[in-house]
C-alpha cells in the first residue's frame, strides 16, 4: 500500500512552457506505490518522476491537458509510418531502467543540442540525479533502449525511452536520443513503437503526458490520432472523463522528451 511522505502545492512561478503564464504543481512524494495504485493516479492526470507524483495546479491556466492514445484505434499517419520504417533497423530492448555513463552521455548530448537550438536551460544531470529521476526503483518502471548494431565501433545506444507500465496503461515518461540521428525522427518512431508494444501486451492505452497547444515542444502529441483528452483535474475519489476532441490540423514538430 502506498505511503504518503509529503504533499504540497507549489507557489506560482513563471511557466517553462508558456512564459506569459504562472505555473504551479501539486506534488505527492510516496513510496511502496503498487502498479494499480499508480494507474489510479495516471488516469486522473498525474505523472511520475522517481518517488514524485505530480500534476498541474495552475490557478489561471488549463493549457496542460493529459492525452492518451487508444491502442486498438490508433493508426499512424504517413509521416509516422515513415519514421517507424526508418528506425526498423534498430534493435530495441525493453527492461528495467538503469544508470551508467553511456546513458548519461546520451542525455547530456541530447540536452546540449536542445539548449543550443531551442534555448533550453542547462540541465547537467549527475549520475545520482539521473538515478533519482529516471532509474528510481519502482515496480512499474521500464526502459525502452534503441541500439544501432551497425554503428562504427560496435553496437551503440542511440535513443532511450523512460516509461511506466501498469495493468491497463503504458506511460511514456521521457525520451532522449543522439542528435546525430535526428534525421531518423526517433521521437516519432518511439511513440509508434510504444503503441505496438502496448498492443502486444494487451494494454489498452498509451499515455503521452501533457499536450500544450501553444508550446512547440508539447504540441506534437496532438498529431497522434485518434487520441483522448482528460477533462479537467478530477479528484482522486472521482471518476475521470476522457473525450475524443474535434479534429484539428496536425502538428508537425518532432517529439521532445518533456512530460
Amino acid at each position: 500500500m502506498a505511503l504518503l511522505l509529503a504533499h504540497e502545492v507549489e507557489a506560482p512561478r513563471p511557466c517553462s512552457y508558456l512564459p506569459e503564464q504562472q505555473a504551479s504543481l501539486e506534488n505527492l512524494v510516496m513510496q511502496d506505490v503498487s502498479p494499480e495504485e499508480y494507474e489510479h493516479l495516471l488516469v486522473r492526470g498525474w505523472r511520475r518522476f522517481g518517488p514524485l507524483y505530480f500534476r498541474p495546479a495552475c490557478a489561471t491556466c488549463g493549457e496542460c491537458v493529459s492525452l492518451r492514445l487508444p491502442v486498438e484505434g490508433f493508426r499512424p499517419n504517413r509521416s509516422q509510418r515513415r519514421a517507424r520504417a526508418a528506425c526498423a533497423h534498430l534493435r530495441v530492448e525493453v527492461d528495467v531502467p538503469r544508470v551508467d555513463d553511456e546513458r548519461l552521455a546520451l542525455y547530456r548530448a541530447w540536452h546540449a543540442e536542445r539548449e543550443s537550438t531551442r534555448e533550453w536551460e542547462p540541465s547537467p544531470l549527475t549520475l545520482r540525479e539521473y538515478s533519482l529521476q529516471f532509474s528510481f526503483p519502482h515496480p512499474s518502471a521500464r526502459e525502452v533502449a534503441f541500439y544501432d548494431d551497425g554503428a562504427e565501433g560496435g553496437p551503440k545506444l542511440v535513443a532511450l525511452g523512460i516509461c511506466d507500465e501498469t495493468p491497463r496503461a503504458w506511460s511514456a515518461v521521457y525520451f532522449f536520443y543522439d542528435p546525430a540521428c535526428a534525421a531518423l525522427s526517433l521521437g516519432t518512431a518511439n511513440v509508434v513503437f510504444q503503441v505496438e508494444l502496448a498492443r502486444a501486451r494487451g494494454i489498452p492505452h498509451v499515455y503521452l503526458g501533457y499536450r500544450v497547444q501553444a508550446c512547440a515542444s508539447l504540441r506534437y502529441k496532438g498529431g497522434f490520432r485518434p487520441h483522448e483528452l482528460l477533462v479537467g483535474r478530477p479528484a482522486l475519489d472521482s471518476a475521470p472523463t476522457w473525450e475524443i476532441p474535434a479534429v484539428a490540423p496536425e502538428p508537425t514538430s518532432e517529439p521532445d522528451g518533456t512530460p
